[in-house]
């Protein structure tokens, strides 16, 4: 597969910022780790330090996996991290039934808010590569 610029290093770094809650680490699709930096605090701000030096190789590697397209990975992702409880990511995706659901209850009671952190990437590749066809 060719390269394709999915992440940016700007967003990364911006969601760094909260990377002691592990924004970053879902955003580059690692979510088991952006779980312990949430819960630990970024594995007591330590591995928050660290991975300042890492979002460049985290950047390439989601670059690798993630597939481009029409739905942009980055305007997703900060729609999913500032306006998720009133599901405007999926309203960006088409997805419009989960859409309003979420914006009734609160990102589904923050349960969908946290399944869309771990499976945002996976969603966004799979309707990029659904509208290829």
């Amino acid at each position: 597969m060719a390269y394709s610029d999915s992440h940016s290093k700007a967003i990364g770094y911006l969601l760094w910022i909260f990377g002691f809650m592990g924004a970053h680490r879902f955003y580059y699709g690692r979510p088991w780790t952006g779980t312990l930096w949430f819960f630990t605090l970024g594995l007591f701000f330590i591995g928050w330090i660290i991975d300042l030096f890492l979002i460049p190789s985290m950047d390439r590697a989601a670059d690798r996996r993630f597939r481009t397209g029409r739905i942009n990975f980055n305007l997703t992702w900060i729609l999913l991290t500032f306006l998720g409880l009133f599901g405007a990511h999926r309203l960006y995706m088409g997805k419009w039934i989960t859409a309003i659901i979420y914006f009734f209850t609160g990102g589904l009671f923050l349960i969908g808010i946290l399944y869309d952190y771990w499976t945002l990437n996976e969603q966004i590749s799979v309707e990029n590569m659904r509208r290829e066809w």
